[in-house]
C-alpha cells in the first residue's frame, strides 16, 4: 500500500511517481551513465563500440551502476538506446563514430513488411536488467525505458538523425497509412518490450520524445499523444502499477493536452520551459520530472545554483523528481555534479 502520510518510503523515486511528495526531491540525470564518467570512458577502451556495451549484460550493468557508486543517485537508468525497438523490429542498426546511429534499410525507400522481426535481440537488455536489479542499492528505484513512437519512427524512416525530422513529417502527411502501420509496429513492440523490462525487474519507465516539438498541434496528437496513450493502456493492462514517465521534448504548451490525454503517471519538462509556468498549468497532483539545463550544469557556479533554486521553488508543493531538461553533456565536470546534488539534498 502507498504511504499516504507523506513521509518518506525506502524509495524515495518511486514514491514521488505514486505522487508522494518527498522532503528532498529524489534525483536522477538523463545520461547519467556515460561518457562524462572516466570509469565509463575507462570501460569502453577496453570493451569497444556502444551497440557492443548496450548488448553485452555484463558491460551494461556496470555501466548502469557507475553513476549509483558514485553519486549515490535515487535512480539508476537502463544503460541501453532508443534505437533497440527498430533494431528488434528488423533494421540492422550501427553507430559511426562522430555521425550518430544508421537504420538500414531507410523505411522513406522501402516498406516496414519487408523486414524480419527480430525480437530475441531484446534479450540481453532483459538480462541486464536483471543484473542491475540485483545489484542496487535498496533505496534506489531501477528505471526502464524506450522511445516514444514518434521520435523512433523519425531514425526508422530516415535511417538517421536529423535536424527537422523533414523526411518523416513528409511521409506522415503525404501517407499517413503507412506511416500509421510503422507507428502501430512501434506501440506493439514497445509495449512488449517495456513489459520485459518490469517483468525482469524494473520498477518504473520513462517513454523518451526527443522530436515531439517537431510537429504541428494536430500532427501532435495524432503521433505523439495517441501512440503514447496507446502505450500506456496496454502497459497498465499488463502492470498497472509501474510507473510511466512521458517526456515530450519541446511539446511547450502542448503539454497540459499530454498529460491530459496519455495518461502518464508523472511528465518531464525539457529546459526550454519556464518550471513556474508548468507548475500554474499541470495538474496539482501530477508529479514532474525536471528541468535543468544541462549547460547549466556544463557552466557551474551560480548559474548552476540559480537554476537549481528556481526548479526547487516552483515545485515545492507537488511531487517532484529533480533532473536536467535533457542529457547530460559529455564534458561536464564531476565536480558540478556533485555540487547540484550537494543543493538540491539541501547541504549547501
Amino acid at each position: 500500500m502507498p504511504n499516504l502520510s507523506g513521509s518518506p518510503e525506502a524509495k524515495p523515486l518511486l514514491a514521488t511517481l505514486r505522487g508522494i511528495r518527498q522532503p528532498v526531491p529524489p534525483i536522477w540525470l538523463m545520461r547519467q551513465a556515460g561518457r562524462y564518467l572516466p570509469e565509463y570512458r575507462a570501460l569502453r577502451e577496453t570493451k569497444g563500440r556502444f551497440l557492443d556495451l548496450a548488448m553485452d549484460p555484463e558491460a551494461a550493468t556496470e555501466i548502469t551502476l557507475q553513476p549509483i557508486r558514485r553519486f549515490g543517485m535515487d535512480g539508476a537508468i537502463l544503460f541501453s538506446d532508443i534505437l533497440i525497438v527498430p533494431w528488434a523490429l528488423g533494421q540492422d542498426l550501427r553507430f559511426e563514430a562522430g555521425e550518430g546511429p544508421r537504420l538500414a534499410p531507410p523505411l522513406v525507400e522501402t516498406v516496414l513488411d519487408s523486414l524480419v522481426c527480430r525480437p530475441e535481440r531484446l534479450d540481453p537488455v532483459y538480462a541486464t536488467v536483471r543484473g542491475v536489479a540485483a545489484s542496487l542499492p535498496a533505496t534506489t528505484t531501477l528505471l526502464g525505458f524506450a522511445g516514444s513512437p514518434w521520435t523512433v519512427a523519425t531514425y526508422m524512416v530516415a535511417g538517421q538523425g536529423s535536424r527537422d525530422q523533414a523526411e518523416t513529417r513528409a511521409l506522415a502527411y503525404g501517407d499517413p497509412q503507412k506511416f500509421g502501420a510503422i507507428i502501430d509496429s512501434i506501440v506493439a513492440m514497445t509495449i512488449d518490450y517495456l513489459g520485459g523490462q518490469i517483468e525482469a525487474g524494473v520498477e518504473a519507465v520513462q517513454l523518451f520524445d526527443s522530436w515531439a516539438g517537431s510537429l504541428s498541434p494536430d500532427q501532435f496528437e495524432r503521433w505523439v499523444i495517441a501512440p503514447t496513450a496507446a502505450i500506456v493502456g496496454g502497459l497498465k493492462a499488463r502492470h498497472p502499477d509501474v510507473p510511466i514517465i512521458g517526456f515530450p521534448k519541446g511539446a511547450g504548451g502542448k503539454l497540459v493536452a499530454y498529460a491530459r490525454e496519455t495518461g502518464v503517471d508523472a511528465i518531464g519538462i525539457d529546459e526550454t520551459v519556464d518550471p513556474a509556468w508548468a507548475d500554474a498549468i499541470l495538474p496539482d497532483d501530477l508529479p514532474v520530472q525536471g528541468n535543468l539545463d544541462p549547460l547549466a550544469l556544463l557552466a557551474g557556479g551560480a548559474a548552476l545554483d540559480a537554476g537549481v533554486d528556481r526548479i526547487l521553488a516552483a515545485f515545492h508543493n507537488r511531487p517532484h523528481v529533480f533532473n536536467l531538461g535533457h542529457g547530460i553533456g559529455q564534458f561536464t565536470p564531476i565536480a558540478h555534479v556533485e555540487r547540484l546534488l550537494t543543493r538540491v539534498r539541501g547541504k549547501a
